[in-house]
């Protein structure tokens, strides 16, 4: 441990430094202020002897072990991305279920009102990830995971008992959203610990695990909704939530070095004064100065105020153009499915598409998930649906995939966390608002079809946003390498003027001596 650098002048006596030896003997104490003196420095003393010497450099993180205890991190933290990200997901049966359970023929704005709770509930997950990337840099995954976890189960568990649908807004919408945003950050964060050559293969396992939960969730909860009712399968969901509270005590710690990213219980930490002294950079708003990580920062939100709106309000509109079908929840199964397929698939793509030019495989996917949704309202046959569906996931599983690759490009690695916290916030607005609006128009013009050709639009223009991106981003590095080259040719002349300098200088000396 470093010695803390706000002590007081006081602290260092006249400013020389004093050694830390036995004073001589005979040696008499300072008088006055000399003494408190002394005793400061023998509280550093032992804070010194706890952390160990003063100048030793900080260990290197311990190497992932690569396996072990980490498959079992890896399956933990697959259950959280499918069992928060599944339920999410899937509401669009909850929503047809809560339209009926709390819907009256005298409220023509029911389906505006419903529509908000699934929204605000994943726009809240994606609201606190930069919340939560600092809770996690301050308590640990495990803690962090475990807390919300539980905050979750209270959240869904809360939502079973009300008798209206404004309570949801707070139960379902915040409480249960925050819950699982605590829950799904730091099972991102400690993959990192555990694994490194394999961690491309562990994220696409982790990730799709969302995939296979949006494809059996639909199922499962029509089945229990016909059978026991909507607050009974909420309750059976909340043991989704109490496997991912007991999954979270698996984040555990990789030993000391790790201490400012998990435990933060070492002895140093536990005498030192900046114990509870957050990171040096809580926001690192510097990154908003990397012009192409601005604009895809922009971009991003932008595309996203259609995105959401199939996942809601799109079993509704079945339930309404294709009453005589069944198993109508396959339309949320074909788009879980290609999903996971598209995560995979662009995900390997990426690897050989160079630098920031991995932006025009958000492109394309935004142009496809925009005129998917226009389509929508075309599909007068159930099987022309399903194919929709199936394009829409598979350039879902592209836009998801890619997120991380572009931030690295963009911001590199040392700020790529926060790059995309940040963005992650951003997109809970669109995500939030997005579907609120569609159903506000069901209401009014009494079909959804407006609503997704509406819905189509923000793709569009949030895609044509990108492609300026590889643009923005190749004519900055063209002037950071002219100014290098500058520079360098600058110290270079003067390395060189040195050099003559110093010439001058031993040819005069010689010169003078030779005299």
């Amino acid at each position: 441990m470093v010695l803390s650098q706000e002590e007081p002048d006081s602290a260092r006596g006249t400013g020389e430094a004093q050694p830390l030896g036995p004073a001589p003997t005979g040696a008499a104490p300072p008088p006055g202020p000399g003494t408190s003196d002394s005793q400061e420095a023998a509280v550093e003393k032992v804070e010194v002897e706890l952390a160990g010497p003063a100048d030793a450099q900080p260990r290197e993180p311990p190497e992932p072990p690569e396996g072990g205890w980490g498959w079992l991190v890896m399956l933990a933290a697959m259950w959280c991305n499918g069992s928060v990200f599944g339920i999410q997901n899937a509401c669009g049966v909850l929503f047809v279920s809560m339209l009926k359970t709390f819907g009256s023929k005298d409220d023509d704005k029911m389906v505006f009102k419903t529509a908000w709770v699934g929204s605000l509930s994943m726009g809240m997950i994606f609201f606190c990830c930069p919340i939560v990337s600092v809770f996690t840099d301050i308590f640990g995954c495990r803690k962090t995971a475990v807390v919300g976890a539980a905050v979750g189960f209270v959240g869904l568990m809360s939502s079973s008992f009300v008798s209206s649908i404004e309570p949801l807004y707070l139960t379902y919408g915040i409480i249960f959203a925050c819950g699982c945003s605590f829950a799904y950050q730091p099972s991102l964060v400690i993959l990192g610990h555990y694994f490194k050559k394999r961690l491309g293969l562990v994220n696409g396992i982790v990730t799709a695990g969302s995939s296979v939960f949006t494809v059996l969730l639909p199922l499962l909860l029509r089945v229990l909704i016909d059978s026991v009712g909507l607050f009974n399968t909420l309750r059976v969901l909340c043991i989704f939530m109490f496997v991912l509270f007991l999954a979270g005590f698996t984040y555990r710690p990789l030993g000391s070095s790790t201490k400012d990213k998990e435990s933060g219980g070492s002895r140093s930490s536990l005498f030192s004064r900046r114990k509870f002294s957050p990171p040096k950079k809580i926001f690192n708003f510097a990154i908003f100065k990397v012009t192409a990580y601005a604009v895809w920062a922009v971009g991003i939100p932008l595309a996203l105020f259609g995105y959401f709106v199939p996942y809601v309000h799109l079993m509704k509109h079945v339930n309404e153009r294709f009453q005589d079908k069944k198993n109508k929840e396959i339309v949320l199964t074909c788009i879980g499915i290609t999903s996971g397929v598209g995560r995979l698939l662009f995900g390997r793509i990426a690897d050989y598409v160079p630098g920031v030019k991995k932006v025009y495989l958000q492109v394309l996917s935004f142009f496809f998930i925009g005129l998917m949704s226009m389509m929508i309202p075309l599909c007068s046959v159930f099987g022309a649906l399903i194919a929709v569906c199936l394009i829409m996931g598979l350039f879902d599983g592209c836009f998801i995939s890619i997120m991380a690759p572009i931030a690295f490009e963009l911001v590199g690695a040392q700020d790529v966390s926060q790059a995309i916290g940040f963005l992650l916030g951003f997109m809970s607005i669109p995500m939030t608002v997005g579907p609120p609006i569609a159903g506000l128009l069901r209401d009014k013009l009494g079909s959804y079809d407006m609503a997704f050709y509406l819905a189509g639009v923000p793709p569009l223009i949030g895609g044509a946003v990108l492609c300026f991106i590889p643009w923005i981003h190749s004519k900055k590095q063209r002037e950071v390498n002219k100014t290098t080259g500058k520079e360098k040719m600058e110290k270079m002349l003067e390395n060189q003027n040195s050099l003559l300098s110093s010439s001058s200088g031993i040819f005069k000396k010689e010169s003078d001596s030779i005299i």
